[in-house]
């Protein structure tokens, strides 16, 4: 009989391999309908595992172009910030000084031997109350001081904008008409506004709020 013939009922059907095809893919398992050479993957693709019916997502990362910000205060910022402390003190040195000065002119403007001269009279109201306003302001700018320092670690662009002011506003002062006493005080606002006013400053200062610190 020949397995040849359609009609012999011995044949292999038609359509389906032989027993010669069968012998030559020996060795190949079922994948569920997998294409030939892989494992099964119970309807993900080879490599991929599954998630729970959800594709896994691919770690987060910046992307071209974005811009990364510090999770810690740049070592330029923090020393502006301790320069804003030094000020602070010297501040307090320059209120204790000029209160001391208005309280001697004011106790000279009191002398029994002074009282009648007309000309130092009025040279020492004019003193006692320009070192009296010295005093006041010497004290707020004080502050002002003290309020930048504190506001370094949780404060925004604001703070940046404000301490350049202040460091260029001082710097000034320091000039004219402190020439002698501002000197240090020129130096110190100086390195302060550019710190604050350079690259680290501003990403430091712009950093989202959840960064920080």
């Amino acid at each position: 009989m020949s397995f040849g013939d359609p009609n012999n009922p011995y044949g292999a059907p038609q359509g389906q391999p032989g027993y010669g095809a069968q012998q030559g893919q020996q060795g190949q398992q079922p994948g569920y309908g997998a294409p030939q050479g892989q494992q099964p993957g119970y309807g993900y693709p080879q490599g991929q595992q599954p998630g729970y019916g959800y594709p896994q997502a691919p770690p987060v990362s910046p992307g071209y172009g974005q811009q990364s910000f510090p999770t810690t205060m740049p070592s330029t910022v923090s020393t502006a910030r301790v320069l804003l402390w030094v000020i602070f003190g010297l501040q307090l040195i320059g209120v204790a000084l000029f209160a001391i000065a208005a309280v001697g002119v004011h106790a000279a403007k009191n002398d029994e031997k002074l009282k009648d001269d007309s000309s130092f009279q009025q040279l020492a109201d004019y003193s006692s109350g320009m070192l009296w306003a010295l005093t006041v302001f010497a004290v707020a700018w004080a502050v002002f001081a003290l309020v930048l320092a504190l506001k370094f670690t949780t404060g925004g662009n604001g703070v940046r904008i404000a301490a350049l002011i202040f460091g260029i506003i001082t710097a000034i002062l320091g000039i004219y008409p402190f020439v002698i006493i501002g000197l240090l005080h020129t130096v110190l606002a100086i390195l302060v506004a550019v710190f604050v006013g350079n690259s680290n400053g501003a990403a430091w200062f712009n950093r989202p709020r959840q960064a920080a610190y």
